[in-house]
């Protein structure tokens, strides 16, 4: 049978669907001389070369799914041996450890360190790659290469292995090598004699080692309270002390305690400096040298050969002395300082601690040596003298270099720029007296106050400022007296107070929103504006008056609508006499009121009013204005806090009245802070123009927004739902007279 020739079409393609076609470097210069260098790298794609056998790379099996590569899959595991080897001069076994690396079949031999063998131990062979023994050089060791119980020859010295750790023996058998047992140690008869011989050091040192007690106890302190009493001078008052114990050491420190009422008594700065102290100190002063832990004796001196010094080991001449531990200082107890009787009255929480630890101990009382303080007499402060403030003055009384009174921080800072808005009436016999409107604002940052007179057209009256900002006393005070004045505070502002200022009474007629607003919304820090005190009043009333007051509101009411207008709920409320005042009864007709007319009205009026005052400023930087509000915004939620919204409309310097910006804020504000999206809209005349705005709109917002904002609120009042709530009454029930 003939062949088909070799030519295209007659031939099968032995690359068809083969992908690799690398080429390895064989070849390399080595010192200048081309030589073969890879005799082992396989050929074209990675297939062998003719009469070339390639290696396995691995001899452990390939696992199911994706192939892992060794040094991946076995990182960080060790096949431990346990192994020895025999030295013939002198002879003696050896052991060591081998542990093989399965991640690149690696080796490493290590001998474990045992002091004073005079052998050259750890770490025998590093880890590497080690050659079978000859003939099998060119072959490298691998995990089936090691059992129990049989010779492994590395480098011409000759290892048995005994035994395993349980790693290595599960590994093994998973591998499917059957472990041999365990192999016995032989014996070794010179570990056994050197063993039990005594080593003893040439030269016979004592060695003291207190490098434990150091670390144990550094930095730790015993501190003891004592006093002594000296008894070359019976009639003097005993001494305090301070006895420190070191720890780490043993050595005691003792200072005394001085004080002012000792003055005119020589004192050291030291008690006792910082040494060991005997017990029993000796009767004449010690030789130089005689407390020393140790004594060297001078055995040769020799001018080409120097001094030679040894140990003494027997102790010669040295003078024992017992000192105080620890274990002997207590409460209560005595210590011989140099002949000066000492004693323990007390210690500190740490000593405590240490004792109750150290030695279990629990009583700690302690001894009481003198008699208690006398108290201090009460300081009386002179009176008043009339010049500066009266915290200026007693300030003169606490020292001699004057200070400025200190100011409450925290309320400043969290009350700053809340300024509460009273509308006021003059209290007099004269007509036109009572016909002045006054604005009376309280500053809660520093309790505060300030009063401005209103203009009123054709009165005579212009507007002013009649008292500037200051603290204002209560009445019927004396003036020169011991203690502060008091002042008014924000509890005594509602409307229908009466305030003496400056020889003249006025009447809180009138609150704006934000001042009825904030006043209920901390109504635990205001009772006239209380909800829940206001109608526990009114369910304290009389039976008799509950039925005049139902009585009075289904009369006012024909038409059982459930509503009754405010004036009439006010009038019925205080000719009732039920213990309520002006502001009670408004905060009440606020909270049962019926909301006729849409409060955004006067959200777009007022926006008017604003535009209105930007225009004619000029005013047109509303991109400046919204990336400080943005910037303050970091949850960009479209709202900051009131505070941080009105610094920076007083940063950019908006040409908006105080009043107006106060009460714009307020109706833009809710539970999570000021809407400033809405806010700046509203503001920016130049998107969103507003209507004109009439001259009687910019006077009510511009100069009346904080005084006239109250009256909005004084509408009908929702009766049906104030009886039902107070007095479980219903409306629709009709009384038969």
């Amino acid at each position: 049978m003939s062949s088909l020739p070799f030519l295209p079409g007659n031939s099968f393609n032995v690359h068809l669907g083969k992908e690799r076609f690398h080429k390895s470097q064989h070849f390399s210069l080595v010192e200048g001389l081309p030589k073969l260098v890879g005799l082992e790298k396989p050929g074209i794609g990675g297939e062998p070369l003719p009469g070339q056998k390639m290696r396995a790379r691995s001899v452990y099996p390939r696992t199911e799914g994706t192939h892992v590569p060794s040094w991946l899959a076995f990182d960080k595991q060790v096949l431990c041996f346990e192994a020895y080897f025999r030295e013939d001069e002198p002879y003696q076994i050896r052991k060591c450890k081998i542990y093989f690396y399965p991640e690149d079949d690696t080796i490493k031999v290590v001998e474990p360190v045992c002091k004073n063998s005079g052998m050259p131990q750890g770490t025998l062979i590093h880890r590497h790659r080690i050659p079978l023994p000859p003939p099998n050089d060119d072959q490298f060791y691998q995990v089936f290469h090691f059992n129990i119980n049989q010779q492994v020859v590395l480098y011409c010295r000759t290892f048995t292995l005994t035994d395993c750790d349980p790693f290595t023996r599960r590994f093994l058998t998973r591998l499917g090598v059957r472990l041999n047992n365990p192999a016995p140690l032989p014996d070794d008869l010179y570990s056994r004699q050197r063993e039990q011989k005594v080593m003893s050091p040439l030269h016979p040192y004592e060695k003291s080692n207190k490098l434990r007690q150091f670390l144990d106890h550094d930095h730790q302190v015993l501190r003891f309270y004592c006093f002594w009493n000296d008894q070359e001078d019976p009639s003097a008052e005993p001494r305090e002390l301070v006895l420190h114990y070191f720890l780490l050491d043993d050595t005691i420190q003792i200072h005394e305690v001085t004080s002012s009422t000792k003055a005119g008594r020589k004192s050291a700065a030291k008690f006792l400096q910082r040494r060991k102290l005997p017990k029993n100190p000796p009767a004449q002063v010690e030789q130089l040298g005689g407390d020393t832990e140790s004594i060297l004796l001078n055995v040769l001196t020799s001018d080409g050969l120097g001094n030679r010094f040894m140990a003494d080991r027997l102790q010669t001449g040295a003078v024992k002395q017992d000192f105080y531990k620890d274990c002997d200082l207590r409460i209560g107890g005595e210590v011989n300082v140099w002949g000066r009787r000492v004693i323990i009255a007390d210690c500190d929480e740490f000593t405590k601690q240490y004792y109750r630890s150290r030695y279990g101990m629990e009583d700690f009382t302690p001894v009481q040596y003198k008699m208690p303080p006398t108290p201090k007499p009460a300081k009386t402060l002179p009176p008043y003298n009339g010049f500066g403030s009266e915290e200026d003055s007693l300030s003169s009384c606490y020292g001699i270099q004057l200070r400025r009174p200190k100011k409450n921080l925290q309320t400043f800072l969290e009350k700053d720029s809340i300024v509460l808005t009273f509308q006021a009436k003059m209290m007099s016999d004269d007509a036109d007296e009572r016909k002045r409107t006054f604005v009376i604002s309280f500053y809660l940052c520093d309790d505060t106050m300030s009063v401005y007179e209103l203009s009123k057209k054709n009165s005579g009256m212009l507007g002013r400022k009649f008292l500037r900002r200051g603290d204002v006393k209560k009445p019927g005070q004396e003036l020169f007296k011991s203690k502060p004045s008091e002042r008014y505070t924000a509890q005594d502002l509602y409307v229908g107070a009466a305030l003496h200022i400056s020889g003249h009474t006025f009447m809180l007629v009138n609150a704006d929103e934000y001042t009825l607003k904030y006043m209920e919304q901390h109504a635990e820090e205001f009772s006239k504006a209380n909800t829940g005190n206001i109608l526990s009043k009114l369910r304290s009333v009389p039976e008799d008056k509950k039925s005049e007051i139902k009585k009075f509101l289904t009369l006012s009411d024909p038409n059982n609508t459930g509503l009754i207008s405010y004036e009439s709920f006010r009038n019925m409320l205080m000719n009732l006499d039920c213990g309520l005042v002006d502001h009670e009864v408004l905060v009440l007709g606020r909270a049962f009121s019926e909301q006729q007319q849409s409060e955004e009205e006067d959200v777009v009026v007022m926006l008017a009013v604003a535009q209105d005052a930007l225009r004619r400023k000029l005013y047109d930087d509303f991109h400046s204005l919204t990336l400080a509000f943005l910037k303050q915004d970091p949850h960009k939620n479209g709202r900051v806090p009131r505070k941080m919204a009105w610094n920076i409309c007083e940063s950019a310097r908006l040409p908006i009245s105080e009043n107006l910006l106060r009460s714009l804020l307020t109706k833009f504000e809710d539970a999570d802070g000021i809407d400033y999206q809405a806010f700046l809209a509203g503001l920016n005349w130049v998107e969103h123009p507003a209507s004109p705005v009439k001259y009687e709109d910019i006077l009510r917002f511009e100069v009346n927004a904080r005084v006239d904002a109250g009256e909005a609120v004084r509408r009908n009042v929702n009766y049906s739902a104030l009886l039902q709530d107070v007095f479980n009454l219903s409306s629709s029930s009709r009384d038969p007279e």
